[in-house]
C-alpha cells in the first residue's frame, strides 16, 4: 500500500497548494476543502486497511471532478474581469490624466492605508479590514473597531427587523439626538408599533395599542399628530383597506428600511464623523464623470489658450448625485456669478434676488435702486440677504 498512500500524499499537497493559490473565491475554497477531507478520509481508511479496491478510482473522480469545477469558476472570475475592462473603457471614453505618485511619503501612505482601513470597517468587512490592517501596518485605535463593528451589528439587525439593539442606543444617546432634534427613536418605536399591527391575521389590536401606551405617548408632545394617525389607522385594518386609506403611506416598506441609513447617520455623527464613506464618495463623484470632465475642460482651455476664470471655481457643471447634494448654489441673474460669503444674495423688496456686488452696481446716488427685472424701486439698505 506503499504507492497509494505517496500517490495519496501528492495530491493532498496538490489539492493544498491550489486552496491556497485559489483561496479569494469562497466556491473554489469551499470545492478544494471537500476535496482535502476526501483524501484525508481515503488516507485513513487505506492506512487502518479497510479500504475497498474502487477507492483510488473513486478518488481520481473526485479530483477530476473539483478540477473541472474550479476550472469553470475560474472561467466565470475571468470574464467578469474582462466585462469590468469593457465597462471602463465605455465608462472613460476620454483616457485619464497621468500624474506622478501621489503617496511618496510615509504619512501620506499611511494617511491612505488608514482611510482605506476605516473604509472596510465602516462598511462592515471586518475580516477584509483586519487583514488589510495586518498586512499594511496601519494603526487603527481599538475603540474605533468596536464602534464601527457595534454599527454593523445594528444595522444587520435592522435589516432583520430586530429593533432591540439600535433602541439601546438611542436609550444610551438620548441627549445626543435630542441636542441635534433627531426622531430615530421615535421612528423606531412606530415602526415596530406598525409590525404589531400588520404582523397577525387578524390584528392584535390589545397588544398593539399596549405597546403605544408605553412606548409612543411619552412622545406625544412632540409627535401628537403622528400618534394619532398611527391610532386612527386601525379603524382601516386589515391590510388591504388601509393601502387604500388615508394612511396608506404607513403601509409603505420604506418607513422600516429608511431606519438603516438614518441610524448610520446618527451613529457616525456621535462619532464626529460623516455619514457618508469618504472613499464611495470619492468613487461615486470622481468614478462618475468628473475625473473625466475637468481633463477634457484642461483639454480645451490648453488648446485655446486661457484658464480658469476664478481659482476656486471650476468653468464646467459636475454632475453629483443627489445624495452629494447638501445645499443650493445661487448664481446672480445679472452677473452670472455664483454667490459667496463675501458677496452674498440679496432680496429687494419687490422679491427680486441679485448678488450685493450687483446691488452696489445698480444703487444710484440717491440710495435708491431699480430692480432689473420689474418696474420696483426700494432703497438699497432695505435689501436683506438671504440664505439658501
Amino acid at each position: 500500500m506503499d504507492v497509494p498512500l505517496k500517490e495519496l500524499a501528492k495530491l493532498e499537497k496538490l489539492a493544498t497548494s491550489s486552496a491556497s493559490a485559489k483561496g479569494k473565491s469562497v466556491s473554489v475554497d469551499d470545492s478544494l476543502e471537500s476535496l482535502l477531507y476526501s483524501l484525508r478520509e481515503a488516507k485513513e481508511r487505506i492506512q487502518a486497511g479497510t479500504a475497498s479496491p474502487d477507492t483510488l478510482l473513486n478518488i481520481a473522480k473526485t479530483v477530476e471532478s473539483t478540477r473541472k469545477d474550479v476550472d469553470d469558476r475560474q472561467k466565470e472570475v475571468y470574464n467578469s474581469l474582462a466585462r469590468f475592462g469593457k465597462g471602463l473603457d465605455k465608462r472613460f471614453l476620454t483616457p485619464l490624466p497621468s500624474y506622478p505618485p501621489l503617496f511618496t511619503s510615509p504619512e501620506a501612505t499611511d494617511a491612505l492605508n488608514k482611510t482605506i482601513a476605516l473604509h472596510f470597517l465602516r462598511t462592515g468587512q471586518s475580516n477584509i479590514a483586519e487583514t488589510f490592517i495586518e498586512e499594511s501596518g496601519v494603526e487603527v485605535p481599538s475603540d474605533m473597531r468596536t464602534n464601527f463593528a457595534e454599527l454593523h451589528r445594528i444595522i444587520t439587525a435592522l435589516r432583520q427587523q430586530d429593533i432591540a439593539p439600535a433602541l439601546e442606543w438611542t436609550e444610551r444617546n438620548r441627549q445626543f439626538l435630542r441636542v441635534r432634534s433627531s426622531g430615530l427613536e421615535f421612528l423606531l418605536h412606530r415602526s415596530q408599533y406598525i409590525r404589531l399591527l400588520l404582523s397577525s391575521h387578524p390584528p392584535n389590536f390589545a397588544v398593539a395599542l399596549a405597546y403605544a401606551k408605553a412606548k409612543l405617548l411619552p412622545f406625544y408632545d412632540d409627535y401628537g399628530a403622528e400618534i394619532n394617525r398611527l391610532i386612527n389607522c386601525m379603524s382601516y385594518l386589515p391590510l388591504s383597506r388601509l393601502q387604500t386609506s388615508p394612511y396608506a403611506y404607513l403601509a409603505s416598506p420604506s418607513l422600516h428600511f429608511d431606519l438603516e441609513p438614518m441610524f448610520a447617520k446618527e451613529y457616525c455623527a456621535s462619532l464626529g464623523m460623516s455619514r457618508q464613506v469618504p472613499l464611495r464618495v470619492v468613487g461615486d463623484i470622481g468614478g462618475g464623470g468628473a475625473l473625466a470632465r475637468i481633463e477634457k475642460g484642461r483639454k480645451v482651455m490648453r488648446e485655446r489658450k486661457s484658464e480658469w476664470s476664478q481659482t476656486d471655481e471650476l468653468p464646467i457643471e459636475i454632475p453629483l448625485p443627489p445624495e452629494n447634494r447638501y445645499h443650493s448654489i445661487f448664481a446672480c441673474p445679472v452677473s452670472k456669478e455664483q454667490s459667496t460669503d463675501a458677496n452674498p444674495p440679496m432680496m429687494m423688496n419687490c422679491g427680486h434676488v441679485i448678488t450685493k456686488d450687483s446691488l452696489e452696481k445698480l444703487t444710484k446716488a440717491t440710495g435708491r435702486v431699480k430692480c432689473p427685472y420689474c418696474p420696483a424701486e426700494s432703497q438699497a439698505n432695505q435689501a436683506v440677504r438671504v440664505h439658501f
